[in-house]
């Protein structure tokens, strides 16, 4: 009988075919996951800056008829 030492040729090619394959779907949910995740901060920051917003106005109302 043959000792088998290591991998054979078609069994490395088998493994790489296969994680191209995983990575080939992952990759693109990864994509999409990440854009949602700037779109929910960019919402939250746009949000952030109308209270900041807001709260500036309620706290100096006069501030903008001394320039009028």
């Amino acid at each position: 009988m043959r000792s088998h030492r290591g991998f054979s040729l078609i069994e490395l090619l088998l493994v790489v075919a296969v994680i191209l394959i995983i990575a080939s779907i992952a990759v693109p949910n990864f994509l999409k996951s990440r854009l949602r995740a700037n779109e929910a901060s960019a919402i939250a920051s746009l949000r952030m800056i109308n209270t900041a917003a807001v709260t500036y106005s309620i706290t100096y109302p006069t501030w903008v008829s001394r320039r009028s």
